[in-house]
């Protein structure tokens, strides 16, 4: 049985593989020289999923070495192994969500520590799938989950319905950590349909490893998490993807680079090179004949460790939402750099933080607005970018959800070039118009649905 998430400090290295080092990185472009970092013998933490592929590929195609920092990598199996061990020190940095430096500062989940972000490592990545049984009772029900068609959370709030009439126990739902991305997401989906995820459904924490064992066991009727794990559910017939984050809210961040406020403090010129490489490593996974080489070294076991064809699917934005049906056309179900990918947006780390609030998960002495100052460091991408000669937006805040298509951002460089970013119940959201609350202001009075 899957229990509820207890994510209090842990730091046991019993989940995590030994830290690998590229055997002969070829440093390509930028000269190690345009940084001065303080320390240069890095242990960068990731979790076993398709979006770690920038932390991967910059070690691996030698873009860490370009900047004169010898990367180290280990493969956590959960993100409060993550959170921890980059708290503690035993991690320089690592692949986190890009909630988690927000929740943690805000020691939302029973553990409060100081952390940092200033690059996005992507976009996208993410779905929601239902267990095959749930998603035939849905298509019995005269609700398919087909991609493009009405919000199957409308036939999924019917059948809940019906189980509760009948007394039968709320269907468990899977998500990988307390507010995260995929926690966040996952509410906002239930939400839109009128289901309200905090009593008409039994949110669980399980490791994005483990989900399709779960389903498999029968412990889940569906979850939200990262790939592969969804395209593996879908091809050995365990489940159907009911929706997309490309599709939920286009081009939203889901990875950032995190580290601890006190790291970021003591080691700014490393963490621009680190943050240079990682750039350097996303403009090499949006090229699509790369795709299939990340593949590739992601399969690798110090990485993902599946075949390449389990993590081609969502790389190559051919994606299969069913064994039943053709893969859909998804070219950016992942975004490493194009679309401003790696800007650490404000706007987007207050809309997680509104979230947060809605679902009374931020206490009233919380000060949001100061976390959010805290957290974000827009001058970590700026220092990175400019090095590499890339534009930079005037301002780190943006409206979201306004844009269906492919738009441009006017700014002092030059104009940016933006993907879509609706989300799918039409919503916006004006950064400017939307303060975030205050220590004197009470959480949780707002409503659920």
């Amino acid at each position: 049985m899957i229990q509820a998430a207890a994510p209090g400090p842990s730091v046991s290295a019993s989940d995590s593989a030994a830290p690998t080092k590229p055997d002969s990185p070829t440093p390509v472009g930028l000269p190690a020289a345009a940084f001065r970092p303080q320390k240069r013998d890095l242990t960068l933490g990731l979790v076993p999923l398709t979006d770690c592929a920038p932390i991967a590929v910059a070690v691996e195609k030698g873009f860490f070495a370009e900047v004169g920092l010898h990367v180290a990598t280990t493969r956590e199996q959960s993100w409060a192994g993550i959170r921890d061990k980059v708290a503690f020190g035993l991690l320089d940095g690592a692949q986190m969500l890009a909630t988690m430096p927000l929740a943690t500062t805000l020691g939302l989940g029973g553990f409060q520590h100081d952390f940092a972000y200033g690059l996005t490592l992507g976009l996208n990545g993410n779905a929601i799938t239902l267990a095959s049984w749930l998603a035939d009772a849905l298509e019995e029900s005269g609700h398919p989950l087909r991609p493009d068609g009405a919000n199957p959370a409308d036939g999924l709030a019917e059948l809940l319905k019906h189980r509760r009439e009948q007394g039968e126990p709320p269907l468990r739902l899977g998500m990988v950590f307390p507010m995260s991305t995929h926690d966040l997401e996952l509410r906002y989906w239930l939400a839109a349909a009128g289901i309200d995820p905090d009593s008409d459904v039994e949110l669980v924490v399980v490791p994005p490893p483990r989900m399709v064992e779960a389903l498999r066991a029968g412990e889940l009727a569906g979850y939200c998490v990262g790939e592969p794990w969804n395209s593996v559910a879908v091809a050995e017939g365990l489940g159907q993807v009911a929706m997309t984050k490309h599709d939920l809210w286009n081009h939203s961040p889901e990875k950032v680079l995190g580290v601890t406020a006190a790291w970021a403090e003591r080691h700014p010129q490393t963490h621009a090179a680190m943050a240079a490489a990682l750039i350097r490593a996303g403009q090499w996974l949006d090229a699509p004949d790369h795709r299939e080489e990340a593949a590739s070294i992601l399969s690798l076991p110090q990485y993902v460790g599946v075949e390449p064809g389990r993590l081609l699917p969502s790389l190559a934005g051919r994606f299969r939402v069913s064994d039943a049906e053709p893969p859909i056309d998804r070219p950016s179900f992942h975004a490493f750099h194009r679309y401003q990918a790696n800007v650490p947006w404000r706007s987007q780390a207050r809309w997680f933080l509104q979230q947060m609030h809605r679902w009374g998960r931020l206490d009233h002495r919380a000060d949001a607005e100061a976390t959010l100052d805290r957290v974000v460091r827009p001058e970590v991408y700026r220092a990175a970018a400019s090095s590499l000669g890339l534009p930079l937006p005037d301002r780190f805040e943006k409206t979201e959800g306004t844009h269906a298509g492919p738009w441009t951002l006017p700014a002092a460089d030059g104009d940016l070039p933006m993907g879509a970013d609706a989300f799918f119940d039409a919503a916006t959201f004006d950064p400017d118009a939307t303060p975030l609350p205050r220590p004197t202001q009470a959480a949780g009075s707002g409503t659920h649905r």
